[in-house]
């Protein structure tokens, strides 16, 4: 018998079967953090982008919480200056991409599947996944351009060398989605996989309507886009940070748990084929209303 909707947002909200490990990044020359279940061969990974100036630190438990799922996660620490190079952020969430299925993970061999790849991200970190999507959407569709060194596609999103080969992209989310620069609303026109963005009613920093909900609007491929009640920019952050000083907002634990729930559903969905999580997906739940449904944009 298929579990109800609540049930499912029960389950997924607590820690999942798996033993954690965490990890450096530093270890194979990017700055960041790593988590990894236990054991495990053949897993789906996700690369998430921080928000501006939070350090990944604050992401702690959500990125355990995943692994715990069985989905090895991992967030570059770069681009955490003032005025980050979007651009940059999304290119390293394609390396971390990259590291983490091509390294040894753990001490007994964990291994990634290099077709069950995903986005994710917080406040511009979510703008810099779906930019990081749109290059990787870009590339393998468009061929390059002679002699211009860049792909053919005519967006500013080809300004990655010709030669490296970007992994595929499976899925995306997002909660707080802020625009980038380049805009990650022209990104989304190109990104076919499947997108959960994750708003806040009462986000002061990057409001909805300009920010996640455009995002949303503008994706190519199945898209949802829930907007959660009582919650703020900072919502979904941990712990406390210099930053609450100048951005709306604070860590809000309702926000936490339906983040975790909802990004864990949807990725071991749309990561890893099983179907047992699609009631929650596609059913509203209590501070989460369902405001875009999971249809391509026409």
């Amino acid at each position: 018998m298929a579990s109800k909707p609540k049930q499912l947002l029960t389950e997924l909200s607590h820690q999942g079967p798996h033993e954690v490990l965490r990890g450096n990044l530093a270890l194979v020359g990017l700055p960041g953090i790593v988590f990894t279940p236990r054991s495990g061969l053949g897993l789906p990974a996700i690369a998430f982008g921080h928000g501006w100036l939070q350090p990944t630190g604050r992401y702690r438990r959500l990125l355990h919480h995943l692994a715990s799922w069985g989905v090895v996660a991992a967030a570059p620490a770069t681009q955490r200056g003032p005025l980050p190079s979007h651009r940059l952020l999304a290119a390293d969430l394609l390396t971390t991409l990259d590291v983490i299925t091509t390294v040894r993970l753990g001490p007994d061999g964990i291994s990634v599947d290099p077709e069950k790849l995903g986005l994710a991200g917080h406040s511009t970190g979510g703008g810099a996944a779906v930019l990081a999507a749109g290059t990787s959407a870009a590339a393998s569709v468009a061929p390059a351009s002679s002699g211009s060194g860049k792909a053919a596609t005519g967006s500013d999103l080809d300004a990655e060398p010709l030669g490296r080969t970007y992994p595929r992209i499976g899925a995306v989310a997002t909660i707080t989605a802020a625009q980038t620069f380049p805009p990650a609303t022209e990104a989304a026109k190109l990104i076919t996989a499947p997108g959960l963005h994750l708003a806040a009613a009462e986000d002061l920093v990057a409001p909805p309507i300009g920010h996640a909900e455009a995002i949303a609007n503008a994706w190519a491929g199945p898209v949802q886009l829930r907007t959660l009640g009582k919650s703020s920019h900072l919502g979904v952050t941990e712990g406390r940070h210099w930053s609450q000083l100048l951005l709306h907002g604070k860590p809000h634990r309702s926000t936490q748990q339906l983040t975790r729930a909802l990004f864990t559903a949807f990725f071991l969905t749309h990561l890893t084929g099983t179907d047992k999580y699609l009631p929650l997906l596609e059913s509203a739940v209590k501070r989460a209303p369902i405001d875009l449904p999971d249809e391509p944009a026409a």
